[in-house]
């Protein structure tokens, strides 16, 4: 029952040690290039995503009472028309149930050597996936082929290595012995099992459907808890096809698939609801907005929640000694996904009297143009400006984007407008909204405005700069924030005043994208702040998952 642990185990090993020493490494390929892939791969992935389209996914599961799909690709406008089981929950829960005492049971190596096959699996379909991400999410291929291919298998296999570690700090039996005054020693042997806590229920995202979803499926299938896997209704396609792999590779170890389950809805009958509210669903995995996330977290009495939501991301610059290349990272920033990431920059704090640079002050208003003239810079290239911007997933991110144009007014630093795909004319597009605020302003900006909307806001000075943005990182959530300055001072009361506030923060990034989060290395989420209650990845994420009952003996011990 350990074959597969012992086949992966020098994967497991690396990612353990990644860990450890939170160096930057990866378990699978980051670049779609067919100069390093060659073309039949590609080629193939592409043929085997578009097998896909317009007719039933393949994948039977109990419970089944019809089919549903309503993707629509932001690329070409048209319906991938795949249709989902959409399942009774009563009827799931019941062959779930029937399926969790045999997984329960298996060894915590044979358990993880079952992830770790589930995981290299779905890396041998990162081509597909590609497209797949694409075409509901709205990523570029080359965004969906890293974002929700290889750094969202490194975010899995991080989250099932500290599995792993926390399952292995706990031995299975120990010998106990302890003098009691005069009656002797007392000789006990003591027996240590691990139980899981219960059905998990993962809520996907919409943008990015597996970044969040490899890591809690790990750090609940390690730990012996099944998985309802609740994708959004424009994003099921890539979720669907890793509950397919996870069922396959269940199947193939001797176990039930039905450890691992879709369940597929749509807009107008949401299933969600049902599904964490279930009595026996144990543990629920949610990202996506605030508003539910914090519902979830406070309507869920007796079930474990873990969140990431979003927040006020936001920049403070206080100096720098080379604007451009400091706009120019801010405003990658901007463009990145069309600012449809959890670690998008939304709010830049910049004092009303501008800042020094390499000793000369420059206003506040040629800053804020630096930063609109590096937005440009990015889009100046047509295809560059597919790659890094991609579409927006939903007709709702352009709602959004046109009511804060006509909130802007006059105020508009620059004025968002879609941008010519080559490759898909009828690609739903936008480019960077920018808006001047001011601390008068606050409605605007302390709340997540999804999608490319920004605000330059002049606060009073740099230190007020520094008391809004990590004010609202405190009261509102912030998943990433930045500083820039040439002041080490400064820059120590920024780290501090951040930290208080319950959020990380990255100083003077340039030559980089800012949005990155590096699986094994950064701490993405704090836990600390309405951004999310957990952190991917660290031991609270998959500790808690599994508890810890004992058994002890004194002489004759019943049968292991």
């Amino acid at each position: 029952m350990t074959a597969l642990f012992e086949k992966h185990q020098d994967l497991l090993a690396k990612a353990l040690d990644a860990c450890a020493h939170r160096y930057a490494w990866s378990g699978w390929p980051e670049n779609p290039s067919s100069k390093i892939h060659g073309e039949e791969k590609p080629a193939a992935g592409k043929a085997r995503f578009e097998s896909l389209l317009g007719r039933d996914f393949p994948l039977q599961q109990p419970g089944e009472i019809g089919r549903v799909g309503e993707e629509v690709s932001p690329y070409t406008g048209e319906p991938l028309a795949v249709r989902y089981p959409r399942v009774n929950p009563e009827s799931l829960f019941a062959a779930i149930n029937s399926a969790r005492p045999a997984w329960a049971a298996a060894s915590p190596e044979a358990r993880v050597g079952v992830c770790l096959e589930i995981l290299q699996r779905c890396g041998e379909q990162l081509f597909e996936n590609a497209h797949a991400t694409m075409h509901t999410s709205g990523q570029s291929y080359v965004m969906a082929f890293a974002g929700s291919g290889a750094n969202a298998l490194d975010r899995g296999l991080e989250a099932l290595a500290y599995a792993h570690k926390a399952m292995q700090d706990v031995p299975a039996t120990a010998r106990w012995e302890r003098q009691f005054g005069r009656d002797g020693v007392a000789s006990l042997d003591k027996r240590y099992r691990l139980v899981p806590r219960g059905i998990g229920v993962v809520v996907c995202c919409a943008t990015f459907p597996l970044w969040n979803t490899y890591p809690a499926l790990c750090a609940s299938l390690a730990t012996g808890n099944p998985v309802v896997l609740k994708p959004h209704p424009a994003a099921t396609l890539p979720v669907a096809m890793v509950a397919r792999v996870c069922r396959e590779v269940l199947a193939e170890a001797g176990f039930d698939p039905n450890l691992v389950t879709l369940a597929a809805d749509t807009r107008a009958e949401p299933a969600t609801l049902p599904l964490v509210q279930h009595p026996d669903t144990a543990i629920i995995d949610f990202t996506g907005s605030p508003r539910f996330g914090s519902w979830l977290e406070q309507n869920c009495p007796g079930k474990l929640v873990y969140t990431e939501t979003a927040g006020c991301n936001s920049v403070v610059l206080e100096s720098t000694d080379d604007l451009t290349a400091t706009a120019r990272a801010i405003a990658h920033s901007l463009c990145q996904a069309s600012a449809q990431m959890c670690t998008s920059v939304q709010n830049i704090h910049i004092p009303a009297a501008g800042i020094p640079v390499r000793g000369e002050m420059v206003s506040h208003a040629e800053v804020a143009q630096a930063i609109c003239a590096a937005v440009e810079h990015w889009l100046a290239d047509a295809r560059g400006a597919a790659t890094l911007c991609g579409t927006l997933f939903d007709p709702t991110v352009q709602a959004n984007v046109d009511r804060y144009r006509a909130l802007a007014g006059d105020r508009l630093l620059r004025d968002s407008a879609p941008y010519d795909n080559p490759d898909f004319p009828a690609a739903r597009t936008a480019t960077p909204l920018v808006i001047a605020a001011t601390a008068a302003d606050r409605d605007w900006y302390r709340q997540e405005v999804f999608g490319p909307v920004s605000f330059i806001i002049a606060n009073e000075d740099a230190a007020a700069c520094l008391q809004d943005a990590t004010g609202n990182a405190r009261d509102c959530g912030a998943i990433t924030s930045h500083v820039y300055s040439t002041d080490p001072a400064f820059l120590g009361r920024a780290v501090d005043a951040y930290h208080a506030a319950g959020a990380s923060v990255a100083c003077n990034l340039t030559g980089m994208p800012i949005n990155f989060a590096a699986a094994y290395s950064d701490y993405h989420v704090t836990g600390l702040s309405p951004a999310g209650n957990a952190c991917l990845a660290d031991l609270a994420f998959v500790s808690n998952r599994f508890r810890i009952v004992q058994s002890k003996f004194m002489g004759v011990a019943p049968a292991a």
